[in-house]
């Protein structure tokens, strides 16, 4: 009798993930031989893995391919998404390692645990079906919740992590649930089927599983109203891990949240579209009320990343191609941006001792005005003045929100703009005309570049501009 072969999958489109699981593995014994002394070698063949990872996408064929049964896609939407994840992912390791050993807490499994949170993500940015993006998300989320309590004797970040895994893990029931209710109602779980099933009429079921679905991303966003952990999380967690937490895992968050509305859900968007909506009203009002009366800068950036979410989803609520294509370009510049910032929050130092409170940067302007000059650009970016980057992030969201017709909101994002520049300008006011606080400690090389990576790209934004457009309507042209 002959038995049917089941074709070997083509693994090409996967190169970067499976360099990344080899590379993982591989540390992890040289890590399991050497002990903790191996952190710097384990940290350079990371950062080394991550950037030819970059380049086999970069590399890859601009067209739309599949793979392992249709359940693994790659474009340009996946492409420019992933790179964005690989750049955060590479800004974390780069500025944790000094910080780590200072702190006494470099071991070497942080690394590895960066790389396995990092082909979670890349995973869920490929996801054409609900299994491989669930396995995507939980891949990513259980080695956050580890590394957020990297600093086991610190009863914050302890209490960090704990409320992280316990919200997460929430979150994921809600998302599995989801699934599940899609699933039973559609008899499919890859994204084209699903689109399929759901242009039928008839479908208030496989509503009521969205409805699950979108809980369990908006978590994985830090959207209202689930944003709780995000503060907590932010403040008590390692700086260099709050710094990896608000950027490479927003990048794959959004990046599976507009493939499974758009790729699963498009025909439905006007059942969806009010959700998207009021999370992003929430989200931009929360972020910018809530962030009013911090004095702690991580805090203060916890509340700032939960607006520039709803900010965010306000091109995802557009539903077209101009709302992806402003999502690229927001989440490009907000990772630049986030980078800069917490690279001047981990160069706070006073005598050996780390500080978070904003009045700790007082009269920085007198003391180190290279650092006051570049947190001014970067800080005056998020607010969104022109012809800074921050001002095109929100521009190209907000202009596909108002193609679309959705004038209230548009409304709504530049008000509550309006209102967050208030503690961004206040931190700028105490920068440049408080009396000066004690000098910080001279910053480190790799902050220092850093910082200087991210301010001068959001002041010299308009030099870019044009590729960065021109790959963000390929990105968006490809989900259509």
């Amino acid at each position: 009798m002959n038995v049917p072969v089941s074709p070997v999958p083509d693994f090409g489109p996967a190169l970067p993930e499976i360099l990344l699981a080899v590379t993982a593995l591989a540390l992890v014994l040289i890590g399991a031989f050497r002990g903790d002394g191996a952190k710097k070698l384990i940290d350079g063949i990371a950062i080394t893995a991550l950037l030819v990872a970059g380049l086999l996408l970069i590399d890859q064929s601009p067209g739309r391919v599949s793979t392992f049964n249709e359940a693994f896609v790659v474009d340009s939407f996946a492409r420019v998404m992933k790179l964005l994840t690989l750049i955060g992912a590479i800004a974390a390791i780069v500025m944790s390692t000094r910080f780590l050993r200072e702190a006494k807490i470099a071991r070497f499994e942080y690394t590895i645990l960066i790389l396995l949170s990092t082909i979670g993500m890349m995973m869920m940015c490929s996801a054409n079906e609900l299994i491989s993006l669930y396995l995507g998300v939980e891949l990513q989320s259980l080695a956050l919740y580890v590394i957020a309590t990297m600093n086991r004797d610190d009863e914050k970040s302890a209490e960090a992590g704990l409320k992280y895994f316990v919200l997460g893990a929430l979150s994921s029931g809600m998302l599995l649930y989801g699934m599940s209710l899609v699933y039973g109602f559609t008899g499919s779980v890859t994204f084209p089927a699903i689109a399929k099933a759901v242009s039928a009429p008839g479908g208030a079921g496989v509503m009521f599983g969205l409805v699950f679905i979108v809980a369990g991303l908006a978590f994985k966003m830090s959207v209202v109203p689930f944003h709780m952990w995000t503060p907590d999380v932010y403040e008590g967690a390692p700086t260099p891990v709050a710094a990896f937490v608000a950027t490479a895992p927003k990048m794959a968050a959004v990046a599976m949240t507009v493939r499974i509305l758009v790729d699963g859900f498009l025909p439905v968007l006007k059942d969806w579209q009010p959700i998207i909506i009021f999370v992003a009203i929430a989200s931009m009002g929360l972020g910018a009320f809530a962030g009013i009366g911090q004095r702690n800068i991580k805090r203060l950036m916890a509340y700032s990343s939960i607006g520039n979410m709803g900010y965010a989803l306000v091109g995802l609520a557009a539903g077209t191609i101009a709302g992806v294509e402003g999502i690229v370009i927001f989440m490009a510049i907000y990772l630049a941006m986030t980078i800069g910032v917490f690279a001047v929050i981990l160069a706070m130092q006073i005598d050996g001792r780390r500080v978070e409170q904003i009045t700790d940067l007082a009269g920085a302007a007198r003391t180190n005005p290279g650092l006051a000059f570049a947190m001014a650009a970067l800080l005056f970016s998020l607010i969104g003045i022109p012809p800074l980057a921050g001002f095109f992030a929100k521009f190209y969201v907000f202009a596909a929100a108002i193609e679309a017709k959705l004038f209230v909101l548009a409304v709504i994002g530049i008000v509550t703009s309006v209102v967050s520049a208030y503690y961004y300008l206040r931190i700028i006011k105490v920068m440049y005309f408080d009396e000066p606080a004690p000098a910080f400690q001279p910053m480190a090389i790799e902050l220092k570049s850093l910082m200087w990576l991210s301010a001068g790209f959001v002041i010299l934004f308009a030099i870019v501009a044009g590729p960065l457009k021109n790959v963000a309507q390929l990105a968006a042209k490809s989900l259509f």
